[in-house]
């Protein structure tokens, strides 16, 4: 007895130390950008990802905390090297990826990949980790690597939570052990309640529907495009998962599908506003290279990062009235930032927010976050018109 003990305490003791190495890493959510949405597997390139460092380093988004570019599928050969080696695809990224890294890091960025830990990559081809951990961590490390999407995909002859489990975990105990700091995120489609203590964040649903799927949706998602999810499904199940946020670990509702993505302009603001008030990774999944002034006025609001990267809580949905619904998030200087919701499809509805149901009494400032503009002092409630499949996005002071 006293022998099963001490195994069961080695294990959890081993998992708080990996827990508490990886997560200092991310003390608040990473930003950044992801290749996936926009340009898949086949459209990725050397070119494009450059163009992308030389953005997110310039004048516009410099300060801004979108510091990891991420180049997920498309950089690999379709095979393994005689020792389980990962192979760069020689076409897309002539000069490799140690190149890369240091291009982005003499810019001031972080630079990430996508990879998988099973037996084949989502395409079907034999480049998975599965045996070939430690060759490939090794890799990532020369290579100069910072953030590794680490996506489960394909594992011959099948997954199954006990395998899933010991492979992460052995990912996870290996970078710690070759004491880099590289940033670990999970993505295995739902969240678990192991994969919070070995990772900084964890995918907690089945993929966002992006432009290389069959484009962005709002709320409801044709059956024919299942396991794809829509913005506001993610954040129904993300929202049960806010407790287990912070100190290091972040829920990770996927990539962003702001831009030409499916989303009209108002459906982006909500989509964005639910993220910085879930305190999500901020993973830009659009077109960089051609974003418009549209796009950028959501993605740069000051106000709207800041409140993404207070890591006092995930914020949560508070009230349910029908169509509409509101969300709440009380941020480390006393503020509360709240979103507003109108889920109907054609007709506008007026929300009203008690402020007694944010714990707050007496005068207080509001501001709307995306206008920039004040919208007076109030006493106990503030009741706002809100157009059909939009928001409003306010802090309370």
């Amino acid at each position: 007895m006293k022998r099963i003990f001490a195994v069961i305490l080695l294990f959890i003791t081993s998992q708080y130390t990996i827990a508490q190495d990886i997560h200092r890493l991310s003390p608040t959510p990473p930003m950044g950008w992801n290749s996936w949405n926009w340009y898949a597997k086949r459209n990725i390139n050397e070119k494009v990802v450059r163009e992308v460092i030389d953005i997110l380093s310039g004048k516009e988004f410099r300060g801004t905390g979108y510091n990891y570019v991420v180049v997920d599928g498309g950089w690999r050969d379709t095979k393994l090297g005689p020792n389980g080696e990962l192979l760069i695809h020689a076409e897309r990224f002539p000069n490799g990826i140690k190149a890369l890294a240091d291009y982005a890091h003499s810019k001031g960025l972080k630079f990430g990949l996508h990879t998988v830990p099973g037996t084949h990559d989502c395409g079907g081809d034999a480049v998975g980790g599965f045996g070939n951990e430690e060759v490939q961590i090794k890799q990532f490390i020369a290579w100069g690597v910072d953030f590794i999407k680490l996506d489960k995909c394909r594992f011959t002859p099948g997954w199954d939570e006990d395998v899933l489990k010991d492979t992460y975990v052995k990912w996870s105990k290996i970078l710690k052990e070759s004491k880099s700091d590289i940033v670990l995120s999970i993505s295995a489609y739902k969240f678990r309640d192991w994969s919070k203590d070995i990772s900084n964040m964890v995918r907690t649903t089945s993929d966002i529907s992006p432009k290389v799927g069959h484009g962005a949706f709002f709320d409801e998602i044709p059956k024919e495009f299942h396991p794809y999810k829509s913005v506001m499904g993610i954040a129904d199940e993300n929202n049960k998962l806010a407790k287990f946020a912070g100190n290091g670990y972040w829920n990770d509702p996927d990539m962003l599908v702001t831009g030409a993505q499916g989303l009209s302009h108002e459906e982006q603001k909500v989509h964005f506003a639910l993220w910085c008030i879930m305190t999500s990774p901020l993973m830009i999944g659009s077109d960089l290279i051609n974003m418009t002034k549209e796009e950028k006025s959501i993605l740069l609001n000051r106000d709207a990062i800041m409140i993404d990267q207070d890591p006092t809580e995930q914020g949560t949905r508070i009230k349910v009235d029908g169509d509409t619904e509101i969300w709440a998030k009380k941020l480390k200087d006393g503020r509360v930032a709240a979103l507003l919701i109108n889920r109907n499809k054609s007709a506008n509805k007026n929300i009203q927010l008690n402020f007694s149901d944010l714990g707050i009494s007496g005068k207080v400032k509001v501001k709307d976050v995306y206008e920039k503009k004040k919208l007076g002092t109030h006493t106990t409630s503030i009741t706002k018109s809100v157009k059909p499949r939009s928001g409003l996005f306010i802090l309370i002071d």
